[in-house]
């Protein structure tokens, strides 16, 4: 176990200091590309302004005889595309690949001073998090990069749930936590081959009628989310690192209403974004995770009214306190910060 008060201390020789507080500027759409197809890649230019994260994909979608070239693809992307405020992510290999050591030296020596995050897939517990810190370490100081780059962990299997608190915990490299849900289905055994959303065996039904009939042709149903669970921990779990919830991929391209009421419960119980996979979830994603207006308003009226957020009040004959303050706190914060990078939504929220 490492003293707390070395936790902040570099852990090679002339890398940079760790960040005591992790940044958490907007990240509402986590866009996926293949830095292996020209065509994807040329498409950045235009994509970043659009998008709050670019990540470049390594791992799971790209082909074994396709690994090499987007390694080489992502680090043409990282020396010669002007992505503005765009931040660029990867997702490498998993650990126990013959790619990931490749992708990590690579990216470290060639483009560290651009990449701001790496995500790792399959994370299981805290010694994946502290092996990938002390490499990142040695990388970053024989590369003489100034600012340490940040550490994305995917929970994908039964024992990365098990032990989400620890893996939050790891490092103050910890930038925050993705639900991957189809690998984290097939390790549970989870009989669902959908990636994310619900389920329609998945349900609860009403009781039976008074005459005691237990027909299911006139007793309702309400569809369940297999998520739920899994994600308000991974949520509290992160909320207590200090780092910032994601929800992971919605594999239904098509399905654009349920894609958005997925990312919508994900958004309410606490996460700050989402994965997207094919540009038509783009808007999607800055539409559910963008407050309303109506509530910004909302939310800077309670607090202007509130003051120093002490005592109660009555607004419009709903009671507020120092709990809703709050929460209002939390909406104007996120608006915010949104409007700083979007005009758009800055004249929305009048901010």
């Amino acid at each position: 176990m490492r003293s707390p008060k070395d936790f902040f201390r570099p852990l090679a020789i002339g890398a940079p200091e760790p960040l005591r507080e992790v940044p958490l500027t907007p990240s509402r759409m986590i866009h996926f590309f293949d830095p292996s197809n020209p065509k994807m890649v040329a498409k950045v230019p235009d994509l970043a302004p659009k998008v709050d994260v670019l990540l470049g994909n390594l791992e799971d979608a790209i082909a074994v005889d396709a690994k090499d070239a987007a390694r080489a693809g992502l680090v043409e992307v990282g020396r010669t595309v002007d992505l503005g405020a765009t931040q660029l992510w990867t997702r490498v290999n998993a650990l126990e690949s013959p790619w990931f050591l490749d992708d990590v030296t690579t990216l470290v020596a060639e483009i560290g001073d651009a990449l701001d995050v790496i995500m790792v897939p399959k994370v299981e517990g805290a010694e994946d998090i502290q092996y990938v810190d002390r490499l990142l370490a040695q990388l970053e100081a024989k590369a003489g990069l100034d600012r340490p780059i940040l550490v994305h962990a995917i929970l994908e299997t039964a024992r990365g749930m098990a032990n989400v608190e620890e893996i939050c915990l790891a490092s103050p490299r910890m930038q925050g936590l993705s639900l991957g849900p189809a690998d984290l289905a097939a390790d549970r055994r989870m009989k669902t081959t959908r990636v994310g959303g619900g389920h329609p065996g998945y349900l609860v039904r009403t009781d039976p009628g008074e005459d005691g009939a237990i027909d299911a042709e006139h007793r309702t149903t309400a569809q369940q989310d297999l998520w739920h669970y899994t994600v308000a921990r991974m949520v509290d779990a992160c909320v207590t690192a200090g780092i910032a919830p994601y929800y992971g991929p919605f594999g239904d391209i098509r399905d654009t209403v349920a894609c958005e009421d997925q990312f919508r419960n994900a958004y309410l119980l606490g996460c700050v974004g989402t994965w997207t996979l094919h540009p038509v979830q783009i808007d999607i994603a800055r539409r559910v995770f963008s407050p309303e207006p109506a509530e910004v308003a909302w939310a800077a009226r309670v607090v202007a009214e509130m003051g120093d957020g002490s005592g109660a009040v009555m607004i419009d004959g709903k009671m507020q306190d120092d709990a809703t303050f709050k929460q209002c706190q939390v909406v104007l914060e996120l608006a915010r910060a949104l409007a700083a990078r979007d005009p758009e939504l800055a004249e929305a929220y009048d901010l």
